[in-house]
């Protein structure tokens, strides 16, 4: 499988929608913004995902160098994700989508079948 995700187009933007390509990747990477999260917190905050597919997409991530993921040798062991500097990097990015995704809607009438950002600029960011 990791096999797979390393290889990645050579054409910039299709590289870029391919790392962020992915139904929940966007809202765990907004998540990650504010700061490292444990898995049981993130399927809180996204409890719509499976925890298989979190735990996909998290690995997707972690191996394009979006994600961090620290393990702490305790007992038990405790894991937290956390946004890597080039996962950071994309928060005005995936911001930029969001409010194109509505201008969209709107010009083809379907602004009520769309919901609100979830990504909004941070306060002092």
């Amino acid at each position: 499988m990791a096999e797979i995700f390393k290889r990645l187009p050579s054409l910039p933007s299709e590289r870029a929608l391919k790392v962020i390509s992915g139904r929940w990747k966007a809202v765990i990477l907004y998540h990650l913004f504010d700061g490292p999260r444990r898995l049981s917190e993130l399927r809180r905050l996204v409890p719509a995902v499976s925890q298989k597919v979190l735990i996909q997409q998290l690995r997707e991530m972690e191996e394009h160098g979006l994600v961090h993921r620290e393990i702490f040798r305790e007992v038990p062991p405790r894991v937290e994700y956390s946004a890597t500097a080039l996962g950071q990097s994309l928060e005005p990015v995936l911001l930029a989508l969001c409010e194109w995704g509505q201008r969209h809607a709107e010009e083809l009438g379907e602004v009520d079948q769309v919901g609100d950002c979830i990504i909004r600029p941070r306060q002092g960011a």
